[in-house]
């Protein structure tokens, strides 16, 4: 092995350690602590938190974000459409009004539901999409289209989130 596989070998271990908090607190106890499964650790400095962008990238890529927040859209969207005023002519349809606040709230709920509960995006999304659908008939169109058209790509979306593949295939290759 010459000095530059040795020392990228020892870049590759700081950066998987920087990930493991086990590693992390294996460094902070000392070099003479055994690492888990005969890993080497390498000394390395202080681990740098990372910016908050980062920090943000990261939570929003362990959870189906996008599509919880084109649900949540699409529901907001619906409750203004059903809450119109033209004039003195107010717009309501449905059952007093009932439904056209009632699906709108349901809408933006399964949203962020599906955005902090990711374990269940399968049974949010699928509600989402029915709710949308469901829309049509119960909230001025489904609030012209528009908001029925973002719940429904948003509840499909959530449904089709593939969540952690990134994490396994990183496992399974160290």
């Amino acid at each position: 092995m010459t000095d530059e596989e040795t020392t990228q070998d020892a870049q590759r271990r700081d950066r998987r350690g920087a990930e493991d908090p086990s590693l992390r607190a294996i460094r902070a106890e000392g070099a003479d602590a055994a690492a888990p499964d005969g890993v080497e650790v390498a000394e390395a400095g202080p681990v740098e938190e990372p910016a908050p962008e980062h920090r943000f990238r990261s939570w929003r890529r362990q959870r189906p974000f996008v599509g919880g927040l084109l649900v949540a859209l699409g529901g907001i969207e619906m409750f203004f459409s059903g809450q119109l005023d033209i004039g003195h002519l107010h717009i309501q349809l449905g059952i007093e009004g009932l439904q056209a606040t009632i699906i709108p709230v349901a809408l933006l709920l399964l949203g962020l539901l599906a955005i902090t509960m990711p374990a269940h995006h399968v049974f949010y999304g699928i509600l989402a999409v029915v709710v949308a659908i469901y829309s049509l008939i119960g909230v001025n169109l489904g609030g012209f289209l528009v908001g029925m058209l973002l719940a429904g790509t948003g509840g499909v979306l959530v449904v089709a989130w593939m969540g952690g593949s990134r994490a396994k295939r990183e496992e399974k290759t160290s």
